[in-house]
């Protein structure tokens, strides 16, 4: 069961959400060409001190940064190298959290890095679009198949795969609680969302198969066909009035 949040408990949650919407904003701005994925871990440390935050990432079972980067065929847990450089027509998914006063919040976004090839644009747009799809979903007494579903149709409408071994989760006092958000499944099943749940929904979307693979230093996570993915996220709140995106700007 996911725990029902207090809107004292969302205020946090908010809060913290807006930490991890500006780590992305310079984030975002340092992955240029010829920048390495250590440069944009650099940055958003400097965001979590400034605000006064907590990182969630770090120190995660043993994970080493504040930020996941995952570049072009990575689909998530890409740990930031100072010997990967970033290059014209890559694509980068940028993944981060923040802790304000014991409350999680957790989002990512896929950039282009440069000017991109025409198949790697349509990978992030369709799968910010499957995102958009499944917050559309995160009203009270709509079902967590649904948003899965969301997902699932936006991505295979477009031809792309959606992973399956890698989901959301609901959120609150830990990044990760008991309630898996998969990216797909039928409609119409699973738990009820009630006002008060809090839920991080992150579609994965491969152009190519769904398939994966785990590299040796124990995070790193490819598509096993060597295509690109792409990953969006963000931490939504069930409300009276629909949903609301908890990882936004200030």
């Amino acid at each position: 069961m996911i725990t029902r949040k207090s809107r004292e408990q969302i205020a946090l949650m908010r809060r913290a959400g807006k930490v991890v919407a500006e780590m992305h904003e310079v984030c975002i701005r340092a992955a240029k060409p010829g920048a390495t994925t250590l440069d944009t871990d650099r940055v958003a440390r400097e965001v979590i001190e400034r605000r006064g935050a907590r990182s969630n990432f770090l120190g995660y079972h043993g994970f080493p940064a504040v930020v996941c980067t995952s570049p072009n065929d990575v689909i998530v847990h890409g740990i930031p190298s100072d010997t990967v450089v970033l290059d014209e027509g890559d694509i980068l998914s940028i993944d981060c959290g923040a802790i304000i006063e014991g409350w999680h919040a957790d989002a990512a976004v896929t950039i282009p890095v440069g000017e991109i090839d025409d198949e790697s644009k349509r990978l992030i747009h369709v799968t910010r679009a499957s995102l958009e799809a499944a917050i559309e979903q995160v009203v009270a007494g709509r079902q967590l198949g649904d948003v899965g579903a969301a997902v699932e149709g936006k991505a295979e409408a477009a031809g792309f795969s959606v992973v399956r071994e890698y989901v959301g989760d609901d959120i609150g006092t830990a990044m990760q609680q008991d309630t898996q958000v998969p990216n797909n499944g039928p409609p119409g099943r699973g738990m009820r969302l009630k006002e008060g749940h809090v839920l991080a929904i992150e579609p994965m979307v491969n152009a190519g198969g769904p398939e994966t693979e785990v590299l040796d230093d124990g995070w790193t996570v490819i598509t096993r066909d060597g295509r690109r993915s792409a990953h969006f996220e963000h931490t939504l709140a069930v409300t009276a009035h629909g949903p609301e995106v908890l990882t936004l700007p200030w």
